[in-house]
């Protein structure tokens, strides 16, 4: 990976995790935390960063974490994001990148848990809009994205599911605004607030 070099590390060994991380992506498990989740997120935070006018260290250290946050999934959530971070933490150091931004790809990763973007923090709010973009996409995408989302937890009887997704959906529509930069406020607050409120309301209706 070019921003394990661009942070003094090693790239053979990038490639090696490279091969993990897609395995993993590649879990049969998973239907919307997959590979095309994550390169989504890998996509729409390099734009964000490029909006921004991220440096460069900053958007290698991006690139990392956004290619890490969903590494382990395993439906546990708290869980898989500590777990992530410390995959993320093994073979960068492996790799040899620099302690620094080894500490700040870790802190990055676990932003996700909480999905709270620190004011001042540019990078770490770039890759969380960047992980809650699909919410402002187009109807039948967001559509899809409810559909895979609610396969992942097929385990969980309806209506503990729709208890617990109302509350989720309930504290995203009560973030105002709901993404930190101006540039995803842009391309997709207006169609997020829309797609939350409808697919709540049809939570609420069953």
């Amino acid at each position: 990976m070019s921003a394990v070099r661009a942070l003094g590390g090693d790239g053979g060994v990038a490639a090696d995790a490279a091969a993990d991380l897609a395995a993993r992506y590649a879990e049969p498990h998973r239907r919307y935390h997959d590979t095309a989740h994550v390169l989504a997120v890998l996509r729409d935070s390099a734009a964000l960063a490029a909006d921004l006018g991220l440096p460069p260290e900053e958007r290698a250290t991006l690139a990392l974490a956004a290619a890490a946050h969903d590494v382990v999934y395993d439906g546990r959530p708290g869980d898989d994001e500590r777990r992530s971070a410390e995959w993320a933490v093994s073979w960068l150091r492996r790799a040899g990148v620099r302690p620094e931004h080894v500490a700040r790809v870790e802190e990055l990763v676990l932003a996700t848990l909480t999905h709270a973007a620190p004011d001042g923090d540019a990078t770490v709010q770039a890759l969380l809009d960047a992980d809650l973009a699909i919410l402002g996409a187009e109807e039948v995408a967001y559509d899809r994205y409810r559909s895979a989302v609610r396969a992942e937890y097929a385990a969980i009887p309806d209506e503990l599911w729709r208890t617990g997704r109302s509350a989720v959906l309930s504290d995203l529509l009560a973030r105002d605004p709901l993404y930190a930069t101006a540039a995803a406020r842009s391309r997709w607050e207006a169609a997020a607030k829309a797609n939350l409120a409808r697919e709540l309301a049809a939570l609420r209706t069953r």
